[in-house]
């Protein structure tokens, strides 16, 4: 027994020096406030916010408001042998209402824009959309992908964090503006480094010029929340394989282990 607990110390030890960075400060709560905050969580694709599962099961916990806003249905995404592509968008929006009654989300909005279609819609649809879903929710804070990468560099991603960043940059400080911060979700270098080699579809679409991801300000330690992440991914039944990406090798690995070893997620603060 203590040769099968050092053997999975010694594993968690291994993994985390490979994927995180020690002098990216570990946060316990994505913001300081003892009174409910409300949060917009706003993403192109239901299952968007796996990245960022276990800090919305931490904001859940700590009695937060969360609004959840998706602009395509994900309708030309894979099915998982599960329906057909022409049920696929209904099928996503059953899932993600799920996750959403999960989270105890305050509402959930999914939209019918094209999916894996955003990049031929003009910026200022989005940079409206975000105006529209922020007067609408009035929201303390915001979470969204990054505008350079898209997290992996799917364009969607991109469209979408790029028009809330652009209205969150052109209002913040305004004395009629609600949001204190905007946050956007991204990886540590090794992290990136990882996936590169690992994740086919970080293989595909990771940009191989410019900056990349943006570097993280903090992270929040999200381990006792991995149960709830999973529960989470199941009920996006027809995208299984896509979390292969997010989480490698997560059916070979007992949970408490990876839990352990993949037990952080990173965020960047958008500032002028």
């Amino acid at each position: 027994m203590l040769v099968v607990a050092g053997l999975s110390y010694g594993t968690i030890w291994w993994g985390r020096g490979l994927l995180h960075d020690s002098e990216i400060p570990i946060q316990k709560t994505l913001f300081a406030s003892t009174s409910p905050q409300r949060v917009l969580v706003f993403f192109a694709h239901p299952d968007d916010e796996i990245a960022v599962g276990g800090t919305l099961n931490l904001l859940k916990n700590e009695g937060h408001m969360i609004y959840m806003v998706y602009v395509t249905q994900g309708e030309n995404g894979p099915t998982g042998d599960l329906v057909s592509q022409e049920l696929l968008g209904a099928t996503r929006k059953n899932e993600m209402q799920q996750v959403a009654n999960f989270l105890n989300a305050e509402a959930l909005e999914i939209l019918n824009f094209p999916d894996s279609g955003l990049k031929h819609l003009p910026l200022e649809l989005f940079e409206k959309l975000a105006q529209e879903m922020i007067e609408k929710y009035r929201p303390d804070y915001v979470i969204s992908y990054d505008s350079e990468v898209g997290l992996y560099g799917h364009p969607d991603h991109r469209a979408v964090s790029k028009g809330m960043e652009n209205y969150y940059l052109a209002n913040i400080g305004k004395v009629d503006f609600p949001v204190k911060q905007l946050f956007q979700v991204t990886l540590c270098s090794k992290q990136i480094q990882v996936a590169l080699q690992l994740a086919p579809g970080f293989q595909r679409n990771y940009p191989k010029v410019g900056n990349g991801l943006p570097k993280p300000d903090f992270s929040i330690r999200t381990t006792r929340f991995f149960r709830d992440l999973e529960q989470m991914m199941e009920m996006h039944a027809t995208q299984q394989e896509v979390f292969k990406d997010l989480l490698p090798y997560k059916d070979q690995v007992p949970s408490y282990v990876y839990a352990r070893i993949f037990d952080r997620e990173y965020f960047h603060k958008v500032r002028r």
